[in-house]
């Protein structure tokens, strides 16, 4: 069997490189990079080697360089799993990150995953992992901060009762 060779007119070393230095990414890098030694004279198999990928990987870059010159160098967009929060949901989710959690009757004072999974549970009737929550928070474009503790001031007559109280212990000993 023959190897394949690159054969697109449009595919020069020159076009490569011109595109190489406009766009930027490591993956179209070592697209590129491949592309070249592949139109030098390499075989698929050692390009393969060289970049720690499959043969048949390079032979499918071959395959659609072939089939499309210069433009099998960028990512086409890939459809994935739809997210779980639709639009109406998302901003139900923002506006609600604009107010406390205790306005929704959560016993909470900040948002955090947890607080998100119960909200989106009791309000939307959706259920996601606290992971999950934290993303959408992140994509949502909110970050979660530490807890503050703020210590209350005693109330005087309550430490005049301790005082009563510590006393009365330490006598009996």
């Amino acid at each position: 069997m023959k190897p394949l060779k690159v054969s697109h007119p449009g595919l020069t070393p020159k076009a490569l490189l011109r595109m190489a230095d406009s766009i930027p990414g490591a993956w179209i890098g070592i697209r590129i990079a491949g592309l070249l030694l592949l139109l030098s004279g390499w075989k698929s198999t050692a390009v393969s080697q060289l970049f720690g990928l499959s043969r048949q990987a390079v032979v499918d870059w071959i395959r659609k360089a072939n089939r499309q010159g210069l433009q099998s160098i960028h990512d086409v967009p890939r459809s994935g799993r739809p997210a779980r929060l639709d639009r109406v949901v998302q901003k139900k989710l923002e506006k609600a990150l604009a107010k406390s959690p205790e306005d929704f009757g959560l016993q909470r004072s900040r948002w955090d995953g947890t607080v998100v999974v119960e909200f989106l549970r009791q309000e939307c009737n959706v259920e996601l992992q606290p992971r999950q929550s934290r993303n959408w928070l992140k994509r949502l474009g909110f970050v979660l901060k530490r807890p503050t503790y703020r210590y209350l001031q005693a109330d005087p007559k309550g430490v005049a009762r301790f005082r009563r109280g510590l006393k009365k212990n330490s006598s009996g000993l």
